[in-house]
């Protein structure tokens, strides 16, 4: 796992093997960033579930000003964390909440983010609970970019509340999904 493009190109990061985890393959990764490319720089990045930061990290190393990492697995957020001091990124750019996801969607009521990564563990297949839930939160703005990664079997709706699918693409059991708000 290693870092694509940006400031940190050819890192390599911490990772570790758990059932929760399955960070995004460097083809997702780099098809999901092609996609989004323009909207990362200068850009405050959520990443739910954030596992080892891969998607996150990756966002800072190409421009992304500030990146919040959310997941509820403290031994993710130790590997997150060691992945910071590894790229030697300034923390003042970062936060990091161990907090149940569904509890940080309905309780959180700071500032929108212009990028939001989600990869919820593929073995719980909560994709549209997610989605559904996050609809209703006050986590994005009219020009907010979602992405979601779920398994071919799960349920992922073409429209939650004002966000809307405008793009998906498919990678064997995997699908990366991209939303924004209707306008």
């Amino acid at each position: 796992m290693r870092i694509i493009s940006g400031k940190f190109k050819g890192h390599h990061l911490v990772s570790f093997q758990a059932d929760h985890i399955r960070p995004t393959t460097d083809k997702v990764k780099e098809t999901l960033f092609n996609k989004i490319q323009f909207d990362i720089p200068e850009s405050k990045v959520l990443d739910l579930f954030c596992g080892t930061g891969n998607l996150g990290l990756e966002a800072y190393s190409r421009g992304a000003i500030y990146v919040h990492f959310v997941d509820k697995n403290h031994k993710s957020l130790e590997i997150v964390n060691k992945n910071l001091e590894k790229l030697k990124i300034n923390k003042s750019e970062i936060k990091i909440s161990k907090i149940d996801i569904f509890t940080f969607i309905k309780n959180y009521s700071d500032q929108s983010f212009d990028v939001i990564f989600i990869d919820p563990p593929f073995t719980e297949k909560m994709a549209h609970e997610v989605m559904t839930q996050l609809s209703g939160s006050k986590l994005f703005h009219e020009n907010t970019i979602i992405t979601i990664e779920s398994i071919k079997q799960e349920r992922i709706d073409d429209a939650y509340g004002e966000l809307f699918r405008f793009d998906h693409k498919d990678f064997g059991d995997k699908v990366l999904s991209f939303f924004k708000k209707q306008i």
